[in-house]
């Protein structure tokens, strides 16, 4: 989830050259056309878009929908990048195993304190566009790390810039780490059933 421009799309494809090996799949909202899913396709992610039209937000019937063109199965990390909003998205189940907000570094260090559900529903923020903070003297992640604590719960937050490729390693381990401890807790609930 993120703002439009936030770096969501180009973050998902630093993560295909990041990740070679992980087997990865798409699904990306968007209100009127399918710009982001080419995107993802050409850099060799397996895509879907759900046009929205004039709503804000994806929801679970949209996402399994789409997934009907996708072998879910065949995918080792599944992203449903949402439409860029900050307040629509954050308060929709869509059957995620986690939620990861885009924040770029151009976006201001008050967002987290404006746009408070969305902040609270992430697992992890990914402030985005890091390798243009040499050119913004003004912002300070750490100003932007203390409005994530204040709203956050639990924030966890990672700096990264798809163009560089400056904090993907901790990125891509951040992904395989999630999806372990989710296929535990599948195990888990498995065997209790």
């Amino acid at each position: 989830m993120g703002s439009p421009g936030s770096g969501k799309t180009a973050l998902l494809e630093a993560t295909r050259r990041a990740a070679p090996d992980l087997r990865l799949g798409a699904v990306s909202g968007d209100l009127a056309t399918d710009h982001d899913a080419r995107r993802l396709a050409a850099a060799g992610t397996p895509s879907r878009t759900v046009t929205t039209g004039s709503a804000c937000h994806l929801d679970a019937a949209m996402v399994h929908h789409a997934l009907h063109d996708l072998p879910a199965a065949a995918f080792d990390v599944f992203f449903i990048e949402n439409v860029g909003n900050l307040v629509c998205p954050a308060i929709y189940d869509l059957g995620q195993g986690a939620s990861v907000v885009a924040l770029s570094v151009t976006e201001g260090e008050d967002k987290p304190q404006k746009y408070p559900p969305m902040f609270r529903a992430a697992d992890l923020v990914l402030l985005t566009k890091v390798d243009l903070l040499p050119h913004l003297p003004g912002v300070d992640p750490g100003r932007i790390r203390a409005a994530l604590a204040a709203v956050a719960p639990r924030p966890r937050m990672l700096m990264v810039s798809a163009a560089t490729g400056e904090g993907l390693d901790a990125w891509v381990a951040w992904l395989r780490e999630r999806r372990a401890e989710l296929a535990r807790l599948l195990c888990v609930a498995a065997v209790r059933n």
